[in-house]
């Protein structure tokens, strides 16, 4: 997902183009997703999104949506494609083939990611949603009830929605260390 405004970024590019650690984010998640076991990947864009749509095209088949909102172009997308289908939103700089696979493996069906709102605290991310868990950006979608994924992963909990988002996710990259908070802790699926 990857056409939407990007109003609180605040950048003079646009948002899936903004770079973390010289790199645009929608090229780090486009890169996780190739490292991971999803057999097909599509850019889903809209018109609020030009020069990321001509900078993904003859790289990722195209989804086009009207940019009525992430609900609504998610709609759009899934109408294009076979389920299950794992969505991925393009301000995740952080994610890897590992952890998206992982995702994938605990997913026994329509699958919400959820991290923990206190770890976003923790890392310094800002935390958009209310209650003790907030959405990671990251579902799959498929024909039956949505269970919740609850990742304690720092690849899951840091969306560059704003500058100092970026901040964390590059002092993140540039620890180059496992950016699991908690080893001991294991992801778990709830059911609907």
């Amino acid at each position: 997902m990857c056409g939407g405004r990007g109003t609180r970024l605040d950048a003079a590019v646009e948002k899936p183009l903004f770079p973390v650690a010289g790199t645009p984010m929608v090229d780090r998640v486009r890169d996780a997703l190739a490292a991971s076991r999803v057999d097909a990947a599509h850019a889903v864009v809209s018109p609020h999104a030009p020069a990321t749509r001509d900078h993904l095209a003859g790289d990722l088949p195209l989804v086009e949506t009207p940019g009525d909102g992430y609900v609504e172009d998610l709609r759009v997308a899934l109408e294009a494609v076979e389920p299950p289908v794992l969505t991925v939103a393009a301000d995740l700089p952080l994610l890897d083939g590992e952890v998206l696979d992982r995702v994938l493996d605990a997913a026994g069906g329509s699958t919400s990611v959820a991290v923990p709102a206190a770890l976003k605290e923790l890392l310094g991310a800002s935390v958009d949603g209310d209650g003790a868990w907030v959405p990671a950006g990251v579902n799959v979608v498929a024909d039956d009830e949505d269970a919740l994924q609850r990742s304690y992963d720092a690849r899951l909990a840091v969306n560059v929605n704003r500058r100092a988002d970026a901040a964390v996710a590059e002092r993140l990259l540039a620890a180059r260390t496992d950016t699991h908070i908690d080893p001991a802790a294991e992801d778990r699926t709830d059911g609907p």
